[in-house]
């Protein structure tokens, strides 16, 4: 049976990992998402997750180790904020352009000068283009299910490509909220044992990872990658309806359309701004104005031609833009 309880953002994003049964979780903890690395680390000690734990000495090395894992067939996990994100930029872009599909968890934060630890966006928009998907949560329990979601995805055959699960550090990392916590049997039906169809390391039949690539042959790796971007667009679409005819929660798929039925006006919202959004839709929905919300769910792939419909009649757009 699910469990009902107050948690932390960071609390949802390891409990999701966890009940997703990662093989390899690589951990270097970095304010504001430390604890999730912790957590996992203390259920570990538990014995309540029998993933192997790989505490490296940064960030860089954290990215490393899971693209070995990945490459070796294992279902990996790991964590980031802000400079922890820059430090492992290589091997992040390797990732995506290796097609090795895992979830890492963002909990997003302002970069630097003047010094700072607050939430923001600016460090999960500057690696939009690097060939990763990327989710974006509006509260805690969107953070828990987008996670176990996000596995499926990546791991469909037609995508094999690696998802950042975003959510804003300290407005939500540290917030606490009632969250649901699915039972593991039901997140098993779901979500199965990750089988390995991509690059897989195998000493019977070894192979050559990452060679020098030629010009003609690179630009055919960047088709197929843009193809199996295009193509996740409807495989999170259907995922998110299986999930929420399984667990009884759904997040509209890439976007969410909130009292957009006969708006002559919208918001449009990524992450924790959507609730206020959502208030202040409420508010003037009472005042007698037209307006409406439609958060932005998945940012990478941009999902242009559903956002194009969604706005169909709409007059006037403000657009909550927290990545400046």
């Amino acid at each position: 049976m699910s469990t009902t309880t107050a948690l932390t953002g960071n609390e949802a994003a390891a409990i999701g990992a966890a009940l997703s049964r990662p093989n390899i979780i690589a951990a270097y903890p970095i304010t504001p998402q430390s604890s999730v690395v912790e957590d996992l680390a203390k259920m570990h000690a538990d014995g309540n997750i029998q993933a192997d734990i790989i505490e490296v000495e940064s960030e860089h090395s954290a990215m490393s180790v899971i693209q070995g894992a990945t490459l070796a067939g294992a279902r990996t996990f790991t964590a980031t904020s802000a400079q922890g994100l820059a430090l492992m930029y290589e091997p992040y872009f390797r990732m995506s352009t290796l097609r090795l599909p895992m979830v890492m968890a963002i909990a997003g934060r302002e970069m630097t000068s003047p010094e700072t630890i607050w939430g923001g966006q600016q460090d999960t928009v500057s690696v939009r283009e690097a060939g990763w998907l990327q989710f974006y949560a509006e509260n805690n329990q969107e953070i828990l299910d987008s996670i176990i979601q996000a596995y499926k995805v990546a791991e469909h055959p037609s995508v094999l490509l690696p998802v950042n699960v975003c959510y804003d550090g300290f407005f939500l990392s540290h917030l606490i909220e009632r969250v649901d916590i699915p039972a593991q049997e039901l997140v098993d039906q779901f979500l199965p044992p990750y089988k390995a169809q991509h690059v897989v390391m195998d000493p019977k039949k070894p192979i050559a990872v990452d060679p020098m690539t030629p010009g003609p042959k690179l630009m055919k790796f960047r088709r197929n990658h843009l193809e199996s971007m295009q193509a996740a667009l409807d495989v999170i679409v259907s995922v998110d309806e299986e999930f929420g005819k399984m667990f009884g929660r759904s997040y509209g798929g890439v976007i969410e359309e909130y009292k957009m039925q006969g708006a002559d006006s919208a918001l449009i919202t990524i992450g924790s701004a959507t609730g206020a959004g959502k208030e202040a839709v409420d508010y003037w929905r009472s005042q007698g104005r037209n307006v409406g919300l439609i958060k932005v769910r998945v940012l990478r792939p941009f999902p242009a031609q559903r956002l194009i419909r969604a706005l169909q009649g709409v007059k006037a757009i403000g657009v909550v833009d927290r990545s400046v």
